[in-house]
């Protein structure tokens, strides 16, 4: 059986998808007590035009593409490294396009755009290999260090979580952080695939689509306790997850850790850097996912209080 169905159209050498208005399934979405940037009303206050779309729902579109170039061994090994660039609303529609790789090569660079050319994202797609040359790889590599914290004063690189199982069955609310389930999603992902929901695929189990396993490895999150301030609403600066042997499957438990490992900061935001390790049932890693959590400092009440207490100044 066919794993997508999509229709894909082939420009010199560049993959693109048909255009897709992805749904808005986080309205309700609850952070540490508060709403979030998902939230219209919280969104607009902080100077959205509306709830955004969370970054990852945009992967679905880039599945059939790189199925498409590296077939069975893109569910195996996997892996989008993105930067979003711009948010995007319900009732947008949006493209996702790939660069097809060299003979040999084994990564490539992919984009997503919306109707009126503003570009959503940018990154690359890759198989197997060491992830040394994924697009946030180079990233962290020319990151601005975080100066004169506030909301990540308390967060040190090097800082790891206690490990956590998670699972997702089809059916299981995800919880305040993803108040849906699997089959809520699969009745409204841009590309169904009947592998996502039986067992008529290589390994004869469900597997969970790309842009659910962000939602799977974040299921317990909010249990890591790591010392940021707040409340504050952060939103998905940077994103990338690796597949490192095989599928993820529906029903199955995981252990996740979580670690520190980069702090930056921009005018309006202080990030932190955290990789979450999937391990299996083995003990051994199964998937990795690199995050950039961006708090809006605007977001945070006590900011300009603390940041004075702190530094013995205005806030720049």
């Amino acid at each position: 059986m066919k794993p997508f169905d999509t229709e894909i159209s082939d420009n010199n050498g560049m993959l693109s998808g048909p255009w897709r208005q992805p749904k808005q399934m986080l309205n309700s979405q609850v952070y540490d007590s508060h709403a979030s940037i998902h939230d219209d009303a919280t969104a607009q206050r902080l100077g959205f035009q509306g709830g955004t779309i969370e970054g990852p729902t945009h992967f679905s579109q880039f599945a059939p593409l790189c199925e498409r170039i590296w077939g069975k061994a893109w569910f195996e090994t996997g892996c989008l490294s993105a930067h979003y660039r711009n948010p995007v609303f319900e009732g947008e529609e949006v493209q996702a396009s790939i660069e097809q790789p060299r003979p040999g090569q084994s990564i490539c660079a992919i984009g997503m755009t919306r109707r009126d050319g503003t570009e959503i994202l940018r990154g690359t797609a890759s198989v197997g290999g060491d992830g040394s040359q994924t697009a946030l790889s180079q990233r962290l590599k020319e990151l601005k260090p975080l100066t004169d914290p506030v909301i990540l004063k308390d967060i040190k690189p090097g800082m790891k979580t206690a490990r956590q199982t998670i699972r997702m069955d089809a059916d299981q609310n995800m919880g305040d952080l993803y108040p849906f389930s699997l089959n809520d999603k699969l009745k409204v992902i841009t590309e169904p695939s009947p592998y996502y929901a039986g067992g008529d695929n290589p390994w004869g189990r469900a597997i969970v689509p790309f842009e659910m396993l962000s939602v799977l490895f974040q299921y317990r999150a909010r249990e890591d306790r790591l010392p940021v301030r707040g409340p504050a609403v952060g939103l998905f600066a940077d994103q990338e997850i690796r597949l490192l042997r095989g599928p993820l499957f529906v029903g199955e438990s995981y252990t996740t850790e979580r670690e520190v490992v980069a702090l930056s900061g921009s005018r309006r935001t202080e990030s932190v850097w955290v990789r979450t390790t999937v391990f299996a049932g083995d003990g051994k890693p199964a998937a990795t996912m690199l995050l950039n959590l961006a708090s809006i400092k605007q977001s945070y009440a006590r900011y300009e209080e603390e940041y004075a207490g702190l530094y013995g100044k205005k806030s720049a």
